[in-house]
């Protein structure tokens, strides 16, 4: 199923797969009165009423737990990983009425132009309990190398990290199916971010090391479930293809960088190589951030400067 998103990714899947007493779903979509008047047609329709007796939450963010809490009140289990709970639950209580003075700090240090960051030191920030319901104590944990049981078929328990922290992915000892949320997607890469609770995270690289991991399970004849976009087959070549595009994007601001030193800001049309609009400016924002974090860990850059409180990153 397709749940709509007010983003220019409009859309998350969700899935439903049947068990004797019931229904396990994976992943929600946001916590809106049109999500569940959407949700409440398909309980009623192709789901036939039958209760839900489980929800899976693939990873923590709101597109796909924004109703995990509803669902729970209503007698559902949440499984999840512990990291994925915790950040969930902690992100629903914080509650901001204006940009933190560490937020803003980072993305002056990013490069923000000065008029953006003057605008969003003033505005209220997106907070997850925005789209994401409350979520009631309780949860049961997944963990690397777990064995579970649902839609009559037993499944691997893998974790991935970059795009998410413990990034659950499960993989069917039965059959050809794997439900891979945002860890395996086709046609676009998730997103990979650093924000100011972890400043110097380093996402690109536990995204480079998951997609290596995660293709020692791989097959080609595997029919992919994934988060957003069609579902596919030939997991390995995408898995290469994720790992190759990142590493192809680091040797280019890599070699940019030896060229002259730039702000993260400024290496937008280095990684992405399109104008990058202002709905789409935070999350360009982390993910150059996150590239320069790896390629500064490894040695390849470091300071070389500031301009106006921004870091400038040289080679």
């Amino acid at each position: 199923m397709r749940l709509p998103l007010p983003m220019k990714l409009d859309h998350v899947n969700v899935y439903a797969l049947e068990d004797d007493d019931g229904w396990t779903l994976v992943d929600t979509g946001f916590d809106t009165a049109r999500a569940r008047q959407i949700w409440q047609g398909l309980l009623d329709g192709p789901l036939a009423g039958r209760p839900v007796v489980r929800v899976i939450g693939t990873h923590h963010h709101p597109d796909h737990i924004g109703l995990a809490g509803w669902f729970m009140e209503r007698g559902a289990d949440l499984w999840m990983s512990r990291t994925a709970w915790l950040m969930a639950r902690m992100l629903v209580l914080d509650v901001q009425d204006r940009a933190s003075p560490q937020a803003l700090a980072f993305w002056r240090r990013a490069g923000m132009p000065g008029d953006l960051l003057e605008r969003r030191s003033t505005e209220r920030p997106f907070n997850f309990a925005d789209v994401v319901h409350p979520l009631p104590l309780g949860f049961t944990r997944l963990a690397e190398g777990d064995m579970v049981s649902f839609g009559r078929r037993r499944w691997r328990v893998a974790m991935g990290h970059g795009h998410a922290p413990c990034h659950a992915t499960f993989w069917s000892q039965d059959d050809d199916l794997v439900i891979g949320g945002d860890q395996l997607l086709p046609a676009i890469s998730p997103n990979l971010g650093v924000y100011p609770t972890e400043p110097l995270a380093d996402p690109v690289g536990e995204w480079i090391d998951s997609c290596t991991r995660l293709r020692a399970l791989a097959r080609p004849d595997q029919l992919v479930l994934p988060g957003h976009k069609l579902p596919f087959t030939g997991l390995p070549f995408r898995l290469d293809q994720l790992i190759a595009n990142h590493h192809t994007a680091l040797e280019r601001l890599a070699q940019a960088l030896a060229q002259a030193p730039r702000t993260a800001v400024g290496c937008f049309d280095i990684l992405f190589r399109r104008r990058i609009g202002e709905g789409e400016f935070g999350l360009a924002l982390v993910e150059a951030v996150a590239h320069l974090n790896h390629l500064h860990r490894a040695g390849v850059i470091r300071p070389a400067g500031e301009t106006d409180g921004a870091v400038l990153w040289g080679a």
